[in-house]
């Protein structure tokens, strides 16, 4: 299976999981109160890579993640080389989030500057002080093309 048969794979089971909700959601399709507080999390680590602040972006990642990287420069730099489409996205459109437990998945879809398409598919775990923490980003470019 090649890349892009993968990724529609991916897509379409993801599609599956949300019951076909996995469409850009609104503020009134997140159904619940974890839902919406995955979802702000992710919203606030891209307006934080947006705004070049790496302390605040790195705040939003899992302490495994913190351990691993151990400065918020390093891990800027990581997101810089590795996932350059969240930073400044020209658009961004939050598909329908996906709760299990203390488990998450964000999927958000993303427009870069040149107008290429993206899907950023954010793993989250619950912390013990029940905060949503960022445990793994995948990051997939799309068929589409913005105009």
């Amino acid at each position: 299976m090649d890349r892009r048969q993968w990724l529609h794979a991916a897509w379409l089971t993801f599609f599956a999981a949300s019951g076909g909700r996995a469409l850009a959601a609104g503020p009134g399709d997140v159904a619940t109160a974890d839902a919406r507080r995955v979802r702000a999390v992710v919203q606030a680590q891209l307006d934080a890579f947006a705004a070049g602040d790496a302390a605040r972006a790195f705040a939003y990642a899992a302490p495994p993640l913190r351990d691993m990287f151990g400065t918020p420069e390093r891990f800027m730099e990581m997101v810089e080389r590795r996932y350059a489409p969240v930073i400044r996205p020209a658009s961004v459109a939050f598909l329908a989030t996906q709760v299990s437990g203390d488990a998450a998945v964000q999927g958000v879809h993303l427009t870069d500057a040149a107008g290429d398409a993206w899907l950023a598919v954010y793993r989250l775990e619950r912390q013990r002080d029940r905060t949503w923490r960022i445990t793994a980003c995948e990051l997939h470019e799309s068929t589409a093309r913005s105009t």
